[in-house]
């Protein structure tokens, strides 16, 4: 995935300069120049041509995914002229295969794919570029730029890299602090992009020592069972990072039941349960970083956009930029109130 930075756009611009060199035999004053105007409108909540957007992700077997789906939804309700065709979700890359074909044979102005496999899925990608609708790549991005007009996700790397500053930040005063790692599926990219950026903010701060890390598999007993390895393997440390918000719950309670909170907890995507936690402030979990679900939304917005032709907001470029990477915030009980709407279950 591009490890870029949430609401950062990334994109590049091209800048063209031209210089006329112009005279004239009655007069020594320059000529106006002519500027390039982008007369092309941007996009806006007024309705528009009517748009038919598919969405195809991945079973909702997670909490995370649920609400991939259900902010797909609800903004596409939000637009009177857009019409939304939902595949049902499914981790089987043939079946989710066969979906995508489904909704390139209804004709559909624009696809959104959130990819069970992004390399799996490259080849319809592809297949529907070729026919002419433009495909929004929402977070597990396909092993071809070719395959998309759009990528839209999170910043995998940026969730490690601010979950360790943070983690820096408080402990940066105490002499030989000890920190543990409770990574997510350690096969899939994102695991390892979430810990390179972790141990690389840790680099900063030469007080502080990983001690520890173990793998779990983004569930509550996973996140239980390999929380539990850790404590009875360190008698001690001073914080802990835990990749994923839902093996969050799972850890809690090892932590819980084994009597444990001389550290502190740093949670990762933004569960409501890990908000609602920090807001009470009666745990160790004190932080989350946020790996925005929020990003289908945004997918919806871009894929209206380019059904209708349209720009964004704020960008003077006639074309809508090729990558969108959400920023992974820093969710404290200082700002909880701020994000907590946008906390899932």
């Amino acid at each position: 995935m591009p490890e870029t930075s949430r609401r950062g756009l990334l994109f590049g611009t091209a800048a063209v300069s031209a210089g006329a060199f112009l005279t004239a035999c009655t007069s020594n004053e320059p000529k106006e120049k002519a500027t390039a105007q982008n007369n092309q409108p941007a996009a806006d909540d007024k309705p528009g041509k009517a748009v038919t957007i598919g969405f195809a992700g991945p079973q909702a077997d997670h909490g995370w995914l649920n609400a991939i789906n259900v902010n797909a939804k609800s903004r596409a309700e939000k637009y009177s002229e857009v019409t939304l065709e939902i595949t049902e979700g499914s981790n089987d890359t043939a079946a989710q295969i066969g979906q995508v074909k489904t909704l390139i044979n209804k004709k559909v102005d624009v696809l959104v794919i959130l990819p069970a496999d992004g390399k799996a899925l490259t080849q319809v990608g592809l297949e529907a570029m070729k026919a002419g609708i433009p495909v929004v790549n929402l977070d597990r991005v396909f092993a071809s730029p070719q395959a998309y007009r759009r990528w839209v996700g999170g910043d995998n790397y940026g969730m490690g890299l601010n979950a360790g500053h943070y983690i820096g930040e408080q402990l940066k005063d105490k002499a030989n602090a000890k920190v543990v790692e409770l990574a997510g599926i350690d096969n899939l990219e994102l695991t390892k992009q979430r810990s390179q950026g972790f141990a690389d903010a840790l680099k900063n701060y030469s007080n502080i020592k990983l001690v520890a890390r173990q793998a779990a598999d983004f569930t509550v007993e996973s996140g239980q069972a390999k929380m539990a390895q850790l404590l009875q393997a360190q008698k001690q440390f001073d914080a802990l990072w835990n990749h994923d918000d839902d093996q969050g719950v799972g850890a809690l309670r090892a932590i819980q039941q084994a009597g444990r909170d001389e550290f502190i907890m740093v949670g990762g995507a933004g569960a409501k349960s890990a908000m609602d936690a920090i807001k009470a402030d009666n745990s160790v979990l004190k932080a989350t970083v946020l790996y925005p679900p929020t990003m289908a939304a945004s997918a919806i917005d871009l894929a209206r956009a380019l059904g209708q032709g349209k720009g964004v907001p704020g960008l003077s470029e006639l074309e809508i930029p090729t990558s969108l990477t959400l920023y992974s915030a820093v969710v404290t009980k200082e700002n909880i109130d701020q994000y907590l709407p946008t906390g899932f279950s």
